[in-house]
């Protein structure tokens, strides 16, 4: 066997820590900030409809600048790219808590959106690309990290905003701590380098047809998980009146269920298939929204957001796997999932904003709700298998997904 696809190869495994290491570094960073919009909103003055704007804002960066990741890549190398998108994304957290006022606070967050956008689709593609070399599936494992990550960060934050501590002081500390903590990891990661003479990546491509009624899939999953970690704090602290430290504890709870399931994801994926984990997983999340809107008190509003993570959770690293089989090129058809997705962070800050100014938080999450039981009529866009791949073992299950022959859980 070639060394370099030996899932025993100790620089591969190294590879897939690195790698597993650098998601939970951009979770915490988006943990961190999640927990202090409660803060930035009530120092910046702005109302629902402008918070708002504020928040669909990284959204905005991400989908103008996630394109160009490849082009970072092609010129830099996978591992020097990686290190400065992760260094710029950590240190664009310090940013939103500094602004004086809404239009400072839409550059900020626009700024750490492009930071985030890029270096997500950079450490996505070196998932799919160690996961190949390894013969056996983790890209659930390294979204959970990315979860573990935004569990820790939120679980910061909520001790931060439950302690009074300024925001400013917080988000500064954070951004300190993590910069150091992303380039050192990145040091292990698959150092991968175009051919000579190959073509850069165009500057800006439609995503492939392939992906778009995939990338359908996640649009929903993912505006159920930023409308919950945008919102879920400033809902128990308006709709129900919970103090600071309760609503920050909220982001918490969502994002510890999120981890959970994707820890184990793999797992279950391989028991289930894809396409009934993300019907089950629909139905979950319909449920927990069911809770939050229904809620008349702190506690069950939690519940329903700790449900409804754990029946999105999953979705986001199922799209991008069944992203990556069904194109020739992978990383192309992985950008174009992640900019389809990214644009549900797009919409929806901006579409809970102002229907929360129309009406009220509570219909805003009924709409969330909606598309999270959509989840359960799109999980069959999952099932279409992908060809064998024999460099990696792996043959289309009856459900569409891959897995390496002999392979287990990680």
């Amino acid at each position: 066997m070639d060394r370099s696809t030996d899932p025993t190869e100790p620089r591969v495994r190294r590879a897939w820590c690195a790698i597993a290491a650098v998601f939970a570094v951009h979770g915490a960073v988006s943990g961190n900030l999640a927990t202090r919009i409660p803060w930035i909103q009530e120092h910046t003055g702005i109302g629902p409809g402008g918070l708002g704007i504020a928040l669909a804002c990284p959204a905005i960066g991400a989908a103008l600048t996630m394109p160009l990741a490849g082009r970072v890549t092609h010129r830099f190398g996978s591992r020097t790219a990686l290190r400065l998108l992760i260094a710029l994304l950590s240190t664009s957290l310090a940013l939103p808590a500094l602004c004086p006022g809404p239009a400072a606070l839409c550059g900020a967050m626009g700024l750490y959106g492009a930071a985030s956008g890029m270096a997500d689709v950079a450490m996505n593609a070196l998932g799919v690309q160690t996961e190949e070399r390894l013969g056996r599936s983790i890209m659930s494992g390294l979204h959970g990290m990315w979860s573990v990550g935004a569990l820790v960060g939120s679980a910061v934050g909520t001790l931060a905003a439950h302690t009074g501590t300024d925001a400013r002081i917080h988000l500064g500390l954070a951004a300190a701590a993590l910069v150091p903590a992303g380039v050192l990891v990145c040091r292990w990661v698959l150092d991968l380098r175009p051919e000579a003479g190959a073509d850069a990546p165009a500057r800006f491509a439609l995503p492939p047809r392939t992906v778009l009624a995939i990338g359908a899939v996640g649009f929903c999953a993912v505006f159920a998980e930023g409308a919950s970690l945008d919102w879920s704090a400033v809902y128990l602290r308006d709709v129900l009146g919970s103090d600071p430290g309760v609503a920050a504890a909220c982001t918490t709870a969502f994002s510890c269920t999120m981890a959970a399931a994707r820890l184990t994801g793999d797992a279950v994926v391989r028991r289930f298939g894809p396409v009934r984990t993300v019907r089950t997983g629909g139905v979950l999340a319909a449920g927990g929204g069911l809770l939050v809107v229904s809620a008349r008190g702190a506690a069950q509003a939690i519940g329903g957001f700790a449900l409804m993570g754990l029946g999105i959770a999953v979705v986001v690293p199922l799209v991008f796997a069944a992203a990556g089989r069904s194109d020739r090129d992978p990383s192309r058809a992985i950008a174009g999932v992640a900019t389809i997705t990214y644009t549900s962070w797009l919409v929806a800050p901006a579409v809970l904003g102002q229907i929360a100014d129309a009406t009220s938080l509570v219909v805003s999450f009924g709409v969330v709700t909606v598309l999270a039981a959509g989840l359960t009529a799109g999980a069959g866009m999952l099932r279409a298998p992908a060809p064998p791949d024999a460099a990696a073992g792996r043959v289309p299950d009856p459900e569409g997904s891959a897995t390496a022959r002999g392979g287990g859980e990680p």
